[in-house]
Formats: C-alpha cells, structure tokens, sequence
C-alpha cells in the first residue's frame, strides 16, 4: 500500500492479511466446487442450472483476483499453495460424491452462507478503516448474496417440481 493508503488506514493490517487469505483460499475451492459439481450434476432442471453454476464459479475466480491483488496492496502474499487453502479456510469444500442436483444445490449453498460470513466480517473489520477493502468486501458480499438467492431458487423450483409429480401419480 502506498505512504498515503497507510497513513489513513487504521486497521490491522496484519490480522487482515490473514482474514483476506483465508477469503482467498474459499473463493479457489468455491470456484473448484461449482465448476466440478455443474459438470457431475444430475437430475431435474440440470440442464438450466449447469451453466448457471458454471456463472457462479467464474464469478468465484473473479472474487479471488480481487482478493489476491488487494492482498498484494496491502503489501502481503497471497497464499501461494494450493495445499493451504483447506487449511486457511473456514469454509469447507464438499466434495460432490453423490452428483444428484438437490445435494451439488445444498453443497453450494453451504459454501454461499459461509462466504457471507466472511465478507460480512471483512465489510465489518474495515468500515472506516480501510475504504478500498471494506468497498472490495461489500462488492463480493453483494454477489454471494446474489448466489445464496438463486441456488435458493433453484431448490425451492425442484422442491415444487417434485411436489407436482406426486399429485400427478395421486
């Protein structure tokens, strides 16, 4: 970060490092997690989700761009090793072993909230503090947000999907 970026931050900028890296690490298994579970997925409406989630992950790995480079501002490195990010992350990646599309949907969706976790506490570490993060969080936060309503969706059209059979077979 320049002389002027640090002198009017007043936040740790150590402990958000951390915070960011951690970010970072989510967003590579969210990205990983989306792409390989529209691939696998099976089931109802999977021919309109799929490149939905496919939207999502690019949207992941834009989200890891601009958390790697303002890691790299604030004058820290993002983390480098791949082998780190189940470590670093709080959010945890599910491996898609049953491709069905209500379980890839409710993976997905897991991974969602637990990223609004996260952006929310980086919004909220850096209010006042640090304009340029605390904007960059509210930004991602926005798009997860965006994410948990349209896997939310999709859930619930399956669910009414299902309920429709069931009064067709009655």
């Amino acid at each position: 970060m320049g002389r002027q970026g640090i002198k009017v931050s007043s936040v740790d900028n150590e402990k958000l490092i951390k915070m960011l890296n951690a970010a970072l690490s989510e967003e590579w298994l969210a990205y990983y997690q989306y792409w390989i579970g529209a691939r696998l997925m099976e089931g109802p409406m999977r021919s309109e989700v799929e490149p939905e989630l496919l939207v999502h992950a690019t949207e992941e790995l834009g989200h890891a761009v601009l958390v790697a480079d303002r890691i790299i501002q604030l004058g820290g490195t993002p983390v480098i090793n791949p082998t780190q990010w189940t470590k670093l992350a709080r959010c945890p990646y599910e491996e898609p072993a049953d491709p069905y599309i209500e379980v890839i949907l409710e993976q997905n969706l897991n991974g969602e909230r637990c990223a609004i976790q996260r952006y929310q506490e980086i919004a909220d570490f850096t209010n006042g503090k640090d304009h340029s993060t605390h904007q960059m969080a509210v930004q991602i936060l926005n798009d997860e947000l965006e994410h948990e309503e349209d896997i939310e969706s999709w859930i619930t059209d399956i669910n009414r999907m299902k309920e429709e059979l069931k009064k067709i077979r009655l």
